[in-house]
């Protein structure tokens, strides 16, 4: 996941995105940035908490979301899942992020939210990460 990222969804153009390590190697932080006009930005700090043996995530972004995750890998792919207030003060959502590593070296990355503790799931993002590749 380390690296810099041109994200597609639906086969359009999504946003970019650069996850580069921090703090000597220790942490990873992700800066996000959607396309088009008020494209939502974010940023994530990201890393393996050796005393719960779990990969923990934080996300901010420019709309005021607070997303914490936890989890780990799980037959090849990174799976992270937390709890956040509902938009309408209802209770809590669950969320659960999969990133899934393909063997042409692009990466896909699977949002999902229930509101009924893991019993059904909406998508909320299908991406699909491609290396960005500099114009010489």
């Amino acid at each position: 996941w380390i690296g810099d990222w041109d994200v597609n969804s639906n086969d359009q153009p999504a946003g970019t995105n650069s996850i580069h390590p921090i703090n000597g190697g220790c942490a990873l932080q992700e800066n996000w940035q959607g396309t088009g006009p008020g494209g939502l930005s974010g940023t994530s700090f990201n890393i393996y908490d050796q005393a719960n043996d779990q990969w923990h995530q934080t996300w901010v972004d420019s709309s005021g979301t607070l997303l914490q995750l936890d989890g780990a890998l799980v037959d090849g792919k990174m799976v992270l899942s937390g709890k956040r207030p509902k938009r309408d003060g209802s209770g809590l959502a669950l969320h659960r992020i999969s990133w899934t590593p393909n063997e042409d070296g692009s990466v896909r990355q699977f949002w999902e939210a229930s509101n009924d503790d893991g019993e059904t799931w909406s998508v909320l993002f299908d991406g699909l990460y491609v290396p960005r590749v500099e114009a010489p």
